[in-house]
């Protein structure tokens, strides 16, 4: 797809957005000044166009199908993060980690966000899209690639063996992760604070509401026992993504989680000595090395779904 003057609709709106500008969906002379603006501070040639060189160096995905991966099984969107904020490898990969966002449904916001963020070079090369809190269902299920294959970021923080990092592949699933009953803890002041809401109904941290039918109880698990639940789409999706990544990859996804699950159920989503030190190559979770961190959490869809692989 090409914007110019003139060019109209939500693909214009997410160009404006992005460079912080009036979202009209209008491409008018004032965009265009703002993308000639934005193109001369990253090398590009200044022509107020964006095509596909400026998609990629922004980070948004395009519906051109130049952008999009087709292989026999899955549909991969790429959305690749700009210069800069991924290492290019390319690298071997002996383990597969599953995340989830602990935010929005949309996969491309989640990325363009780690483009924009100060925190240095930390992504998954994997986003699986959701719904919105409203229901929205445009981007469930999307896959998206922001970044390619064989390049890697950082995206397990503090482990036992940094080799992990560079040799990994991340599945990060767009959802809020745990809620909380009748409100949700605010940072005020450097504290968190209780909100009272509703005291019948559930929130994310981030003080959105979440509908009864998109709610899912599991056994405690980190404190807590009501999830976000993850959707058909993103289950299915993640399915066939994971089957992908071990054949491209080469990884043994049997080893790690699935079969500690076999063996120990669902503490098997806990930490984990041979998956923080790198011991067991395979597939985990991001709670398999990390204590404080509760993505993914122990849905039944999801154990379902990773036994049948």
């Amino acid at each position: 797809m090409i914007l110019k003057l003139g060019s109209k609709g939500e693909s214009v709106k997410e160009i404006q957005e992005f460079l912080g500008i009036t979202m009209d969906g209008d491409f008018g002379p004032k965009t265009e000044r703002a993308v000639k603006e934005w193109q001369k501070t990253k090398g590009l040639l200044v022509d107020g166009i964006v095509g596909p060189s400026t998609w990629n160096a922004m980070g948004i995905a395009t519906t051109d199908i130049s952008e999009i991966a087709l292989t026999d099984e899955i549909v991969i969107n790429k959305s690749y993060l700009p210069d800069g904020e991924y290492y290019k490898g390319p690298v071997d990969k002996e383990y597969l980690f599953l995340h989830h966002t602990a935010g929005g449904n949309n996969p491309y916001r989640t990325i363009i966000h780690w483009g924009r963020d100060s925190r240095g070079r930390i992504a998954t090369e994997f986003v699986i899209g959701g719904k919105s809190i409203d229901g929205d269902d445009q981007y469930d299920g999307e896959i998206v690639q922001s970044f390619p294959e064989g390049g890697y970021s950082w995206h397990l923080g503090k482990n036992g063996l940094q080799h992990m990092h560079v040799h990994s592949v991340g599945i990060e699933v767009c959802n809020y992760g745990y809620l909380t009953k009748g409100g949700y803890k605010k940072k005020i002041n450097g504290r968190r604070v209780w909100v009272d809401r509703d005291p019948d109904s559930y929130y994310a941290y981030t003080g959105s509401k979440i509908r009864e039918e998109d709610i899912v109880f599991t056994e405690e698990f980190r404190g807590y026992t009501a999830w976000h639940a993850y959707t058909d789409k993103q289950i299915e999706s993640l399915k066939e993504l994971i089957l992908y990544i071990k054949e491209r990859d080469g990884i043994d996804i049997q080893k790690g989680l699935i079969s500690e699950y076999k063996k120990n159920g669902l503490d098997s989503f806990e930490w984990n000595s041979d998956a923080y030190y790198g011991r067991i190559k395979g597939m985990w979770t991001h709670t398999n090395t990390k204590k404080g961190k509760s993505d993914m959490s122990p849905q039944p869809k999801l154990i379902e779904m990773l036994l049948s692989l």
